[in-house]
């Protein structure tokens, strides 16, 4: 944070400065303790099993300038210790959290960019990001913050030289998206899809549509936002009064749109049409869904001033990121890590991917479940088991109890041999010897799983330099 004061603070939650200097400055604000610093605000989040008011004596002791509160306690602080940190009382520490975050977006001019959606939002997050890099000073959501307690900490880390901020929205239950949208104040919102994650929580895709929509509960008057008009729920759905509604995709209706879509050795290759307007684009990252992620930042790019060509620059600098479609070729095996998540639109994915590597080799094919499917995650499975079969791995193999409905999926499909495992030490054991030299190999599952580990232990055994990883 820069500028930032104790008495900014107390401002900005409407708290009580119980003791401490209001003049003192504030560098950074911290959820977990392990990790405060001498000048650090800590906030105490009430959670399910864990209350981070139990941390205060210790981040007293590690220096924090200040602390939140929900107590008015002591914590059995020395004279000194009180004197070396600021407390101030509020009713809840994360509300106080997220009025923090609105205070400080109230000082920021720079223009802000939202995007939500079901599949590939941090993707999509991340290039956009690269594209407008290629003008612009740019700052991003860092990691996975963009909770109702992460946003906030997000925005409090935008600096007075970056130039745009590109602000990716979570949402796992129902309000949660509005809250966040309050706080980011954006003046853009993408879209990226309407898919069912998080069904499990929100019941129907229309529950989630509606859920996701109300990212413009936080869109600015004038703000515009961008949709995937390829999405059958996306492609017909028009702003509130006073939004701009612009398209991107590859049918006719979009606004900008990606024509000639071409695969080399699984990187698109396309040209991107607004208007009258035409532009070739090269990705550097894997599959053709890639595409409409790329459309959605040459959209932004070109409302912030930006011509296609400086965003086609900008996108060919991204290549991806650790755990997401990242293809290695070791020594001894190709492997396409893809473990950081799954979804049925992710799995597909990522199957188009893998059949497009190294045709002359054997393709195997490892898959843990899909969380957070709710009621029909049985036959999402199936669905994923008979599109794997069409896709024609040589070998599939399986971790977790829905899988089953996946190994029945591939074959009632086809003949392709399927191995299932409950347990994932199981499951390495069969791999250390069915895994040959020569082998390309996709690692899939939800990040619960911990497939990543998996994956990363055959990194090592294809031969793959750690430097490259």
């Amino acid at each position: 944070m820069e500028h930032v004061t104790v008495g900014d603070l107390v401002k900005a939650t409407g708290g009580t400065l119980l003791w401490g200097s209001k003049e003192e400055n504030i560098h950074k604000i911290r959820l977990d303790s392990r990790t405060v610093e001498p000048g650090d605000l800590f906030v105490p989040i009430i959670g399910e099993k864990v209350d981070g008011h139990t941390f205060i004596p210790q981040v007293v002791r590690l220096g924090a300038k200040a602390v939140l509160t929900g107590r008015k306690e002591e914590w059995g602080l020395t004279e000194q210790e009180k004197g070396n940190t600021a407390f101030i009382q509020v009713g809840d520490t994360k509300e106080a959290l997220q009025d923090i975050g609105r205070y400080l977006r109230a000082r920021l001019s720079l223009p802000l960019i939202g995007i939500t959606g079901s599949v590939g939002k941090t993707t999509t997050r991340e290039m956009i990001a690269a594209a407008l890099a290629a003008r612009y000073r740019v700052y991003k959501t860092p990691g996975n913050k963009n909770s109702q307690v992460g946003v906030p900490i997000t925005i409090s880390e935008i600096s007075k030289e970056d130039q745009v901020g590109v602000i990716e929205l979570g949402m796992s239950e129902p309000g949660e998206l509005t809250v966040i949208a309050k706080i980011a104040k954006i003046d853009m919102a993408v879209i990226t899809n309407i898919g069912i994650t998080h069904i499990e929580q929100l019941g129907s895709r229309e529950n989630i549509y509606r859920e996701k929509m109300t990212i413009q509960d936080g869109l600015k008057d004038g703000g515009v936002l961008i949709l995937n008009g390829d999405d059958d729920m996306l492609s017909a759905t028009k702003g509130r009064d006073g939004i701009e509604t612009i398209y991107y995709g590859t049918g006719k209706n979009c606004d900008f749109r990606a024509e000639d879509i071409v695969l080399r050795d699984g990187k698109a290759e396309f040209t991107a049409v607004y208007k009258n307007n035409r532009q070739k684009i090269q990705l550097n990252v894997m599959g053709q869904h890639n595409v409409l992620n790329a459309m959605a930042a040459v959209a932004v790019c070109v409302r912030c001033g930006m011509t296609m060509e400086e965003a086609a620059r900008g996108l060919f600098t991204f290549t991806g990121f650790k755990n997401r479609q990242q293809v290695y070729r070791g020594e001894r095996m190709t492997i396409l890590d893809d473990s950081y998540n799954a979804s049925p639109a992710s799995m597909k994915a990522a199957l188009d991917v893998f059949k497009t590597l190294q045709p002359e080799s054997r393709h195997v094919a490892v898959f843990a479940d899909m969380k957070e499917l709710g009621e029909q995650t049985l036959s999402y499975h199936k669905e994923v088991g008979q599109y794997a079969a069409r896709s024609g791995p040589d070998l599939v193999v399986t971790l977790g109890e829905a899988c089953h409905a996946l190994a029945e999926g591939i074959r009632e499909t086809s003949r392709i041999p399927v191995k299932e495992f409950a347990d994932k030490d199981e499951m390495v054991s069969y791999l250390d010897g069915e895994l040959k030299d020569g082998d390309c190999v996709l690692f899939k599952g939800s990040n619960s799983i911990g497939l990543f580990a998996v994956a990363k232990r055959y990194l090592a055994r294809a031969g793959v330099k750690q430097d490259d990883i």
